[in-house]
């Protein structure tokens, strides 16, 4: 497997993300994902959105603490996605890395168009002139009922102004994601992540190695 996958890696890098509502457990997960990946033999850059650069880090201190208006935070989401996709993901992909990040554009859609009620089309736009053809070749949604959400959330966190919002956006918020999955079956997983860590473990550990070995055929 490790010498298959350095192969397609040295060819091209993988891009992968996971996505879900907050406190769906996608970041419980992640690191052990970048971890079995590594093992596998491969160049891995784990990154997250928003974020992922030193400008889009201080962008993602402005978008989950401070009240703006909706254009504003669609925006700033796509200011700091222009700087991630072109200094950090387009570079690594280049290179035969393989990218693994915690939310991508995805995130917009459910976050800012099925939450707050953004039309699609406006996002659309801004997703095309950001990033054009580039999207994740798996992406892993991570899926939990509202009150297992809220449940794990409540758990001595602070919490920021996107988890702060009431139920019926989180019920939005995932209704998109689930209609972004339906329209899309051969890029997305869902993951039931209700289940015990070493289920959903087992489960994604199957769906990587296929991913790898996909890879090295390609």
């Amino acid at each position: 497997m490790s010498a298959g996958a350095n192969s397609a890696a040295a060819r091209r890098g993988r891009f992968i993300t996971l996505e879900g509502v907050d406190g769906a457990g996608k970041s419980t997960h992640l690191e052990w994902l970048v971890a079995r990946l590594r093992e596998a033999g491969l160049d891995v850059v784990q990154t997250r959105e928003p974020g992922g650069t030193p400008l889009a880090e201080k962008l993602r201190e402005l978008l989950l603490n401070e009240p703006m208006r909706l254009d504003t935070e669609t925006l700033l989401m796509f200011a700091g996605r222009c700087e991630h996709v072109r200094t950090v993901i387009e570079p690594a992909l280049a290179r035969g890395q393989w990218v693994v990040c915690d939310r991508f554009t995805d995130a917009t859609y459910a976050y800012q168009g099925g939450g707050r009620g953004l039309a699609a089309g406006r996002i659309a736009v801004l997703e095309q002139w950001v990033h054009g053809d580039l999207q994740p070749d798996v992406t892993w949604l991570f899926d939990v009922p509202l009150d297992v959400s809220r449940e794990r959330l409540g758990r001595g966190r602070t919490l920021d102004r996107f988890e702060r919002e009431d139920d019926a956006f989180f019920e939005r918020t995932r209704a998109a994601y689930h209609a972004r999955a339906e329209a899309d079956p051969a890029r997305f997983r869902i993951i039931d992540s209700t289940r015990p860590i070493e289920a959903v473990r087992a489960e994604l550990a199957a769906q990587l190695r296929a991913c790898i070995d996909q890879a090295a055929g390609a």
